[in-house]
């Protein structure tokens, strides 16, 4: 569906309109950094030595691509495009469940985070095959760090979460005006939205929400309205996505490494933008995407919201192989768990092997809190005393 929206209160968030697109289609052919960047991911070695000679050729190849992109929509569908054929390239098992519970009209979905791109994208090929508009997403300007990097998010229907505001008054100011977008997409444009359970992917794999996130998303309520009557008119699904292989797997553990060693970590210039790639390119095998229950009344509050989503979210992740393998290697065994093992078809020696040779030669803190993300959707079923998902789709 087409923005059509004209209030500039939201200019320098929203995402791009379609007037908009050509402009942005230019500027991104033009710009030298996009060019290096391309390079420097697919083709390292060459982009050092001979980044200069071989940058006309990606400028030609992203004229090639671009040149008849007028709309988003034109844009989405060449992203669909490169997207399944990679999907088809790397053997991706791509799965849905509980889309029959959506009604008509736009939500408000709120999912675990595991990948920067790829988990909106996902929910995006879900409602997409199915027959529904994709989603506004929701990322924070911490990923921005290049100017063509906001102009691809921006013109792939997202919108930015200022995470950098500093100061209590510009937070707030901020946070509101978040709030009011997407209030205002759902309730004025009829245009679904996409946003994370917290701030930032569960690098350590337990999927919980971030109570400063439901209390955002009712600042932008009009005066005099409850809490609960605010939530309830986001017509708000969670979602739960489970990847049997996680490409940013071990980055993420030696992340989490360091912070348990060191008290601290500092990223790398670009990092985000890597792990994007990562994401994007790295194999997964297996993805599901779990749609829960709509919310069907209002909240008495943030507590009783986030454990609903709590709930929702643990509850309807779709346990992969890797999981349980995961949580054996620090556990043992466990009646319960065997019993939802006994449930999935699945080669176990191989994934073991497979997931195993991930971390081969990594230390051994790293291994734990490797294993220790893996095993963390067991964890949190067990931890809630919820069953999981029936398997099969």
């Amino acid at each position: 569906m087409a923005d059509t929206s004209d209030h500039s209160e939201f200019d320098d968030i929203r995402p791009y309109h379609d007037s908009e697109v050509p402009g942005v289609m230019a500027r991104l052919i033009a710009d030298r950094e996009m060019a290096d960047t391309i390079l420097t991911m697919r083709y390292p070695r060459a982009a050092r030595s001979l980044g200069w000679a071989l940058r006309p050729f990606v400028r030609r190849a992203l004229h090639r691509a671009f040149d008849d992109i007028r709309t988003v929509h034109d844009f989405q569908l060449l992203v669909g495009q490169h997207f399944n054929a990679l999907l088809a390239k790397d053997g991706t098992r791509f799965t849905v469940s509980g889309i029959e519970r959506l009604g008509t009209g736009a939500h408000l979905f709120i999912s675990n985070h595991r990948d920067i791109a790829m988990d909106p994208a996902f929910v995006n090929l879900a409602l997409h095959e199915n027959g529904r508009d994709t989603v506004r997403i929701a990322i924070g300007d911490n990923l921005l760090s290049k100017p063509f990097a906001t102009d691809l998010m921006r013109i792939n229907k997202s919108f930015i979460v200022k995470r950098s505001a500093t100061g209590r008054r510009e937070k707030l100011t901020a946070l509101t005006t978040l709030s009011r977008y997407i209030r205002h997409s759902i309730r004025n444009d009829n245009t679904s939205v996409w946003i994370a359970q917290r701030e930032g992917r569960a690098k350590n794999g337990v999927d919980r929400t971030e109570t400063a996130l439901v209390k955002m998303l009712a600042l932008g309520r009009e005066r005099g309205t409850a809490f609960g009557d605010a939530i309830a008119d986001l017509a708000m699904v969670p979602v739960s996505i489970a990847y049997c292989f996680d490409p940013c797997d071990v980055d993420k553990a030696r992340e989490l490494h360091e912070r348990q060693v060191t008290g601290s970590y500092r990223k790398k210039p670009h990092e985000d933008l890597a792990s994007i790639y990562k994401g994007i390119v790295g194999a997964k095998g297996h993805v599901h995407v779990a749609f829960g229950e709509p919310l069907a009344a209002p909240p008495a509050d943030d507590d009783e919201l986030a454990a609903w989503l709590d709930h929702q979210i643990v509850g309807h992740y779709r346990l992969q192989p890797t999981n349980i393998i995961a949580w054996r290697h620090l556990h043992g065994t466990d009646g319960r768990v065997e019993a939802w093992a006994s449930r999935l078809n699945a080669d176990w020696a191989a994934l073991e092997t497979a997931l195993l040779a991930r971390v081969s030669g990594e230390h051994d803190g790293v291994v734990q809190q490797f294993l220790s993300a893996y095993a963390a959707p067991v964890q949190s079923l067990l931890e809630l005393g919820l069953e999981p998902q029936a398997q099969g789709g």
